[in-house]
């Protein structure tokens, strides 16, 4: 995909969510319309993942809502996604709970801040991001978009790490990467 300038909508019209593209060393390339980039031939491109813990220190699971193009129906963290051009990953996360989740977040904090993968979902569509880590508190009442998410469970990090390490097929692959680089699943 060629990176573009962005292009303003049309008065009154609804403008595209654009990704920042990615040279190979993680500089800003350019954008997309996210409704584009994911493709057979997905550039990379900047995202971001964020793992959620309630007050007794449960992990949020989310599954994929079934009409998701990548990965419906699979397991994975709280939730993802992408950065604006010129917006702070950690504010992007404070931005998507609320879109996704329909919840606030606290305390949101690094943990695998160069985190960069690459896979194919069984469609043939291809994850390819640098895509930095997040964990972050949940500070308000979950109401999950069923567009995005069609369950959720919460569950201690122990378990979580060993349902990932037990049936890695059932998680997203950026979460079975992911779960074992963090300190939150190893304590």
């Amino acid at each position: 995909m060629t990176p573009s300038p962005s292009v303003p909508a049309a008065p009154g019209a609804h403008s595209p969510e654009l990704v920042v593209l990615l040279a190979d060393d993680g500089r800003p390339a350019g954008t997309a319309d996210k409704a584009t980039v994911h493709t057979e031939d997905t550039p990379l491109h900047l995202a971001f993942s964020c793992h959620l813990l309630d007050d007794e220190g449960r992990v949020l699971l989310t599954r994929r809502a079934l009409g998701k193009l990548t990965w419906p129906g699979v397991w994975t963290n709280a939730f993802c996604g992408h950065p604006g051009p010129d917006e702070d990953p950690a504010e992007a996360v404070v931005r998507r709970a609320e879109q996704e989740l329909g919840t606030r977040v606290a305390d949101v904090t690094p943990a695998l801040p160069d985190f960069r993968y690459r896979a194919v979902d069984d469609s043939g569509v291809v994850e390819n991001e640098i895509c930095p880590v997040y964990t972050a508190r949940i500070a308000a009442p979950l109401d999950p978009r069923p567009d995005e998410v069609c369950a959720h469970h919460w569950a201690r990090p122990e378990d979580v790490r060993a349902a990932v390490d037990a049936t890695p097929f059932a998680f997203s692959p950026w979460m079975v990467e992911q779960v074992p680089q963090m300190e939150l699943y190893s304590r």
